[in-house]
């Protein structure tokens, strides 16, 4: 419960993840990995930020939404496991972050999810990562993260 308490510590609620009815899951376990299916920023049932980034949603809103979508990708990742002390290392990140054209930060939207698993993880935090411009994301959000994680 080492990582649980550094959330903790750190003014994180993990949210509470239910089981889902939807035709895909939200972690999948392949081996010694876990997949996160893309986590979206939604906090008490709506998203933090809607909009491109760059025309609607500016830098500093985009980099809170990566870190909502984070947390909500470590709830996804302890429902399934029970206890992220379990996690040996975050492998990768993928970050896509729905960009007016012409904005060309998602590198600097993406360090905001890269800090935040640094922070819990440490060392084991770092990861190797891709931070993707795109021209849409569901429900009209301006960043969507994914992972793979050994554990």
């Amino acid at each position: 419960m080492e990582i649980e308490r550094k959330i903790e510590q750190a003014g994180i609620k993990l949210p509470e993840t239910s089981k889902s009815d939807m035709i895909f899951v939200p972690v999948r376990q392949v081996g010694n990995c876990l997949f996160t299916s893309g986590q979206i920023p939604f906090a008490n049932g709506k998203p933090v930020a809607t909009g491109k980034v760059g025309d609607e949603v500016s830098l500093e809103e985009a980099q809170e939404a990566a870190r909502c979508c984070t947390v909500n990708m470590l709830g996804a990742m302890k429902a399934y496991l029970g206890d992220l002390d379990k996690v040996k290392r975050i492998v990768k990140i993928q970050v896509y972050v729905s960009s007016k054209t012409g904005f060309s930060e998602q590198h600097i939207v993406a360090n905001a999810a890269s800090q935040l698993l640094y922070d819990i993880f440490g060392e084991l935090g770092k990861h190797v990562r891709t931070a993707v411009g795109v021209n849409q994301l569901p429900m009209d959000v301006p960043v969507e993260v994914e992972a793979i994680v050994e554990i």
